[in-house]
């Protein structure tokens, strides 16, 4: 149940995001620092709120918030309708983000609370396929009500407000198991209490998304080289489809072998990615560079909660996800912002650098990141 509700939720957002980057420039005029900005602004102001909400997770029912980040996240589709100037979409994605950051760590706390670590990675990749399903649906949707509407981009938004409610009322169909320390009053976050296999993951995790921007930046990367609407937005939906189509496997995958590798290998296809775009000048090499991005997705982001929720006991999984959230909004906060004002008019140069330190973080792990292994799952609850 909590995979329909992010594929309704995934659905609305994602008929808009390849939309938003072209919304921003071509309509209302913003440069592409300001998008970088904008989507940078986004991401840390989730990860704040991830880091408040991982806490709340452990200590009250995490249904409620998850229902809460939801409805907020659905409320945004209809501000960014409303805004004639880009300062207006920042307040808009600034709500979004909160509500993105009020309900990832309790959902995601609930999916590790219901699986062991045989079954985490598969659990989490199941939860992604079936969110990135909706990234399929909604893009192809959008593009159709794009020409049926006259090529009109404001509407979309006004409609992507119906699966996003439908995304808010499943949420009262989710079972939420009881963990033992709801209703305690949560304490003083202890940094230093939570294990050093946690924080020693951290550090790889985090050099990476302080390189790792938008990816809106990659689809003005796209528009540059030539690709016009329609081009992008079904280039976006085959980015998509390879991410839903080997998230499940990938999960698999991380439940077999160490999760540190599926991760590194992930990054291996971020880096060249990254390097691929920055370095060709012709839009054909976008049809197959974007996919291959959605193959790093895949192999990344549910193998790296599963991971994460690995290394801690289960009384603290939703803090140790808010952590983390948090750290990697920074970092995508961090980098949007550089990025976007090194942009200039081809984004050739974030592209190279970023793609080269993540080869080096992969190589890192690869090669010497058999520390990062634990050597047994923590999953007793913490004294």
């Amino acid at each position: 149940m909590l995979s329909w509700v992010s594929f309704f939720q995934d659905t609305a957002s994602e008929m808009l995001y390849p939309v938003l980057p072209l919304f921003l420039t071509g309509v209302l005029g913003a440069p592409a620092a300001v998008v970088g900005l904008i989507e940078g602004v986004a991401e840390g102001t989730a990860s704040i709120m991830k880091t408040v909400s991982g806490r709340l997770a452990d200590r009250r029912r995490r249904r409620p918030l998850v229902a809460g980040g939801y409805a907020l996240s659905s409320v945004s589709k209809l501000l960014i309708g409303l805004a004639t100037t880009w300062p207006l979409v920042l307040v808009a994605r600034f709500v979004d983000r909160t509500g993105k950051g009020l309900r990832n760590p309790p959902r995601d706390a609930i999916i590790s609370s219901d699986t062991t670590p045989a079954t985490r990675g598969r659990a989490f990749g199941f939860h992604r396929a079936a969110d990135t399903a909706g990234a399929v649906v909604g893009p192809l949707l959008g593009l159709g009500l794009y020409e049926l509407m006259g090529q009109q981009i404001r509407p979309l938004f006004f409609i992507a407000f119906i699966p996003a409610a439908i995304s808010v009322g499943l949420i009262f169909l989710v079972h939420e198991k009881p963990h033992r320390t709801v209703g305690e009053e949560p304490p003083v976050l202890s940094l230093s209490g939570l294990p050093q296999g946690f924080w020693r993951l951290m550090v790889p995790l985090g050099l990476f998304a302080f390189v790792n921007f938008s990816d809106a930046l990659l689809i003005l990367r796209a528009k540059d080289l030539g690709l016009g609407f329609a081009a992008v937005i079904l280039v976006y939906v085959l980015y998509n489809l390879t991410y839903a189509g080997l998230s499940y496997p990938a999960g698999v995958l991380s439940d077999r072998v160490p999760r540190r590798v599926v991760y590194a290998t992930g990054l291996v296809v971020f880096a060249i990615a990254y390097v691929g775009l920055g370095l060709t000048t012709t839009a054909s090499w976008v049809w197959l560079l974007l996919p291959l991005y959605g193959c790093y997705t895949a192999l990344t982001d549910g193998v790296s909660r599963a991971w994460v929720a690995d290394t801690v006991p289960d009384d603290v999984v939703g803090s140790a996800l808010g952590i983390y959230a948090a750290i990697a909004g920074v970092g995508a906060l961090t980098a949007g912002i550089v990025a976007g004002l090194a942009w200039g008019g081809t984004g050739r140069l974030p592209l190279l650098v970023s793609g080269v330190v993540v080869a080096v973080v992969a190589v890192g792990l690869l090669v010497g990141g058999r520390v990062l292994d634990p050597d047994t799952r923590v999953r007793e609850v913490a004294p």
